[in-house]
């Protein structure tokens, strides 16, 4: 009898805590920010900083070559800057070469541009700044209807990276547009290099992720911004760029 009691006890004990759940819930959270920067060296492990030294003296010694001179300091802003327009320039020359034939149009995303590049020197390390993404060149074709409604997101945001297309933004509408120094017609297809990222529709740029078609060129934008330094050297030019008024604020 005790037996059968202890069993019954048993059941009921666990049945009842088989069916009770816990919950838990957050009741507080705090955050805090933590500077790396010069600050925080002392911290450093310096057995691990040893290990490290090698790779970095390495990778130090790749970054810091020299491939060519900027003329001018060049810093991205709307409605057009002196690295936007250099930026989509060679996006532009890069993809026209890879088709054998011109490209209409190209586009680059100001928030892409990570860095200025400053008047002098031009290093590996540099374009890595300006360029720290794993993007790649890509060439879209697209309806003129859909790049006239591209052009009118430009005019909203006060202007993007591009080259082959000219605007007026008046009253945030974009006017006078024109690619290839004619009205855009909405019917046809335009072909417009930009980088993966945009070609997605990324940065509020939906237009150019609704294409015709696209062709991947395998080429990453880093490496494109490397090799036209470099030619552009090799030739003895300077890096630089010109405000042309391709985008005009009135």
């Amino acid at each position: 009898m005790k037996f059968k009691n202890l069993f019954i006890l048993s059941l009921l004990v666990l049945s009842v805590t088989s069916c009770s759940h816990k919950t838990w819930v957050i009741t507080k959270a705090t955050s805090g920010k933590i500077a790396i920067d010069s600050t925080t060296e002392s911290l450093a492990d310096k057995d691990y900083e040893a290990y490290l030294l090698p790779v970095k003296q390495k990778i130090d010694a790749q970054m810091n070559v020299v491939i060519g001179r900027a003329a001018v300091t060049m810093k991205g802003h709307a409605p057009e800057s002196l690295l936007s327009n250099f930026n989509a320039d060679v996006y532009r020359e890069a993809a026209t070469a890879f088709l054998g034939k011109p490209v209409d149009m190209s586009v680059v995303n100001l928030g892409g541009l990570r860095t200025v590049i400053p008047a002098g020197n031009i290093t590996i390390g540099k374009v890595f700044e300006l360029m720290p993404f794993e993007n790649e060149l890509v060439i879209l074709w697209i309806r003129g209807d859909k790049l006239i409604e591209l052009a009118q997101f430009f005019a909203r945001v006060g202007g993007e990276g591009e080259s082959g297309l000219r605007m007026v933004i008046r009253n945030k509408k974009a006017e006078e547009v024109t690619i290839g120094g004619l009205p855009i017609d909405p019917a046809k297809l335009y072909s417009v290099a930009t980088n993966d990222y945009c070609a997605g529709g990324n940065d509020n740029m939906v237009q150019l992720g609704q294409y015709e078609k696209r062709t991947n060129t395998g080429l990453k934008i880093r490496s494109v911004l490397i090799d036209y330094i470099k030619n552009e050297t090799k030739k003895g030019k300077l890096i630089q760029a010109t405000l042309d008024g391709r985008i005009s604020r009135q």
